[in-house]
C-alpha cells in the first residue's frame, strides 16, 4: 500500500514538524449563564413501544396534563358526523367526564403534522364560550381529541322564539366568536350542531380548528350538505366577490343563518337544509338573503340584516355586533338586578 501523498504545492517542511505536545491545554471559554438559551431535544429515533402516542400539553396547569389514554373508558356515543364520532368518556382514576372526538380517516403525514400544530394552538384557547380542548392522542393511526364535555348537547333542532332568550344566546356565541377572531382563528363551520350547551345553560362554540384543517384537504362543497347550507355566498361561488374570501365575514353569515333558524324553527332559506347541492347553491348565491319576519322586533330584524349582507364588506364584525341594540337589550334584561343600588356598607364595630 502506497502512503498517502500530501496535496500538490504543500510545503515539504510539514513532514519534519514536531508532534504536538500532549501536556499543553487551553482554557475553555466561559459563557454568561444569563444568555443561555435551551436547545430543543432531537427527535427520538426509536418508535414508541405502545400503539398510542400521547402528545402532551405544552402549557402548565392544564386539567388533562396527566391523563393517560389507557385510563379513558368510553361510556357511550354522544354524536357523529362527517368529520368523526364523539364519545363520552370517563377518566378511570379521577371519575372526571370528557368528550373524546375520534377523527375519521388515515391522513397523510403532512396533514397529520398540520393537525398537531393546530391542536397546540387550540390548547391555548381559553374562553367561557368556547369548548376547551384538553389533549390529543394518536391511537392506531386515528387522531383522537379530548374535549370538554357539554352535557346538554347541541342546539340543533331547537326553536327559540323568545327574543330575550335569543339575544342572550347570540351574545354568548358572539363573545366566543369575537375571542377566536381576535386570536386570528376562523371557525368556518358555525351552525346549530356546533353550538353546545351545558347543564348551567352556558353556550359554547365547538368543532373549530381541526374541522378547518380537514376542510383544506377536500373540496369544501363536497364535505357535507349540512355544512354547505350555512356557507356564505362568496365561499360557495368565488365569482361573487372577485375570488376574495374573508373567513371572519363568513363566520358572521353562518351565525346570522343559525340565529334566524333558531327563531323560525326551520332552515331560513326556501329549500330544505338537506336538499341537493344545486338547490342550495341557487338559494344561497342567487336569491336575496333571508330576513326576519315582520312580526319580529325592529332590533332583531336589523341584527339579522347586519349579519346576512350579501357583500361581506358590509357585514358587521363580531365585536360590532356585541354593541348592537338587540344584543344590548337582552343583556340589560338579563342583568336587571345589577341596576339596583348596592346595599349600604356594613358598619364595623370597634371590636370587629
Amino acid at each position: 500500500m502506497r502512503p498517502i501523498q500530501p496535496p500538490p504545492g504543500a510545503p515539504s517542511s510539514n513532514r519534519n514538524r514536531p508532534r504536538r505536545r500532549p501536556d499543553l491545554t487551553l482554557p475553555l471559554p466561559q459563557r454568561d449563564p444569563s444568555l443561555a438559551v435551551p436547545l430543543p431535544l432531537p427527535p427520538s429515533s426509536t418508535a414508541p413501544s405502545s400503539s398510542t402516542q400521547h402528545h402532551p400539553q405544552q402549557n402548565s396547569g392544564g386539567p388533562a396534563q396527566q391523563l393517560n389514554f389507557s385510563e379513558l373508558d368510553r361510556v357511550n356515543r354522544i354524536g357523529s358526523g362527517t368529520g368523526g364520532t364523539v364519545y363520552k368518556v370517563v377518566h378511570r382514576s379521577t371519575g372526571r367526564l370528557f368528550a373524546l372526538k375520534v377523527i375519521y380517516g388515515n391522513h397523510e403525514e403532512s396533514v397529520r403534522r398540520q393537525i398537531y400544530r393546530e391542536i397546540q394552538i387550540l390548547r391555548d384557547v381559553d374562553h367561557p364560550n368556547v369548548v376547551k380542548c384538553h389533549d390529543m392522542f394518536d391511537h392506531n393511526g386515528e387522531i383522537q381529541v379530548l374535549l370538554q364535555l357539554m352535557e346538554g348537547g347541541s342546539l340543533e333542532g331547537t326553536r327559540i322564539d323568545d327574543e330575550g332568550n335569543l339575544s342572550n344566546l347570540a351574545r354568548q356565541i358572539l363573545c366566543g366568536l369575537a375571542y377566536l377572531h381576535r386570536r386570528r382563528i376562523v371557525h368556518r363551520d358555525i351552525k346549530p350542531s356546533n353550538l353546545l350547551i351545558n347543564s348551567s345553560r352556558n353556550v359554547k362554540i365547538a368543532d373549530f380548528g381541526v374541522s378547518r384543517i380537514l376542510a383544506q384537504t377536500m373540496d369544501p362543497c363536497n364535505s357535507s350538505v349540512g355544512t354547505i347550507a350555512y356557507m356564505s355566498p362568496e365561499r360557495i361561488n368565488t365569482d361573487l366577490n372577485h375570488g376574495m374570501y374573508d373567513g371572519y365575514a363568513g363566520d358572521i353569515w353562518s351565525l346570522g343563518v343559525s340565529i334566524l333558524e333558531f327563531y323560525l324553527g326551520r332552515f331560513p332559506f326556501a329549500v330544505e337544509r338537506q336538499g341537493d347541492w344545486a338547490s342550495l347553491m341557487i338559494a344561497i348565491c342567487m336569491s336575496q338573503p333571508p330576513e326576519a319576519p315582520p312580526t319580529a322586533s325592529r332590533e332583531f330584524r336589523d341584527f339579522i340584516a347586519c349579519c346576512l349582507q350579501r357583500d361581506p364588506m358590509r357585514r358587521w364584525t363580531a365585536a360590532q355586533l356585541l354593541q348592537h341594540p338587540f344584543i344590548l337589550r337582552g343583556q340589560v334584561n338579563q342583568n336587571l338586578h345589577q341596576l339596583l343600588p348596592p346595599p349600604p356598607p356594613r358598619q364595623l364595630s370597634a371590636s370587629s
